[in-house]
């Protein structure tokens, strides 16, 4: 299996050796290589990847298993084919890292969606096939995220509010009494974004666009992207930040700034 390193961070290589892929080097000898390409990058550069892809003539199937929007799915899938490929299929991933059976899903809606699926046989990855229009899988992610890492963004928040408010104590006291659940697992739900949120800023976007395009309130998803915005320090830091440190950078009250 093949991968292309143009472009990619250090991080990105390593995780590629790791799992074994051989390095091809640019996106041109990809696409001159392989029957069937796999885009995977943050949702702001997946039409940009797309578009790259198909001035190289790329005559395949390309799957795009990017964390947009299902609109922003058939753009890719519309600047794919128009450049040659012969089929696009939409794909949403959902779970972390498949480095076993059984912890991720690879979601894919398009007419050679089951064919792709059956490239993943044996796998860690299960991938499942759902219907054969373009943009279906893409929903389920949109539709899957929003709440997961949307309320992710909804606790970061609220714990900012109450250590602005001096109502932080009260509230985990509060907390204990009626939410057991957020109690024990709140803050660590919304901590463990932070080294992703450069990257969660961008599928928020993607969320509100989804909302928006069904005729849906697309606030509380624009709202969610600022919160993750306000954490891209902690890219990729190894380890969750401290509690104070997360909400002093929500409330933009690090290095003296305050909002």
């Amino acid at each position: 299996m093949l991968w292309g390193s143009e472009g990619r961070s250090e991080a990105t290589r390593e995780r590629a050796e790791a799992a074994g892929l051989e390095d091809a080097d640019t996106i041109d000898r990809l696409a001159k290589t392989c029957g069937t390409l796999v885009s995977v990058c943050p949702p702001d550069a997946a039409l940009a990847q797309a578009e790259r892809v198909a001035e190289t003539g790329f005559a395949g199937v390309y799957v795009d298993a990017n964390a947009v929007s299902p609109a922003r799915g058939r753009a890719i899938g519309e600047a794919v084919l128009a450049g040659g490929a012969l089929a696009f299929v939409d794909g949403g991933i959902i779970g972390p890292p498949a480095w076993k059976p059984g912890v991720a899903r690879l979601y894919l809606s398009g007419g050679e969606a089951g064919a792709v699926a059956a490239l993943f046989e044996g796998s860690p990855l299960e991938a499942i096939a759902i219907g054969p229009e373009p943009g279906a899988a893409s929903a389920l992610k949109m539709a899957y995220a929003a709440y997961t890492k949307g309320t992710s963004a909804l606790l970061a928040g609220i714990l900012a509010l109450a250590e602005r408010e001096g109502v932080a104590e009260a509230l985990r006291g509060e907390w204990a009494i009626s939410q057991a659940e957020l109690a024990a697992s709140g803050e660590g739900r919304a901590l463990g974004s932070a080294a992703k949120a450069w990257r969660f800023a961008g599928e928020m976007e993607e969320i509100a666009d989804t909302f928006a395009g069904a005729g849906l309130p697309d606030g509380f998803h624009r709202a969610a992207a600022e919160i993750f915005r306000r954490w891209t320090e902690f890219k990729d830091v190894p380890d969750p930040p401290a509690l104070d440190e997360a909400l002093a950078a929500l409330l933009g009250e690090r290095a003296g700034v305050a909002r």
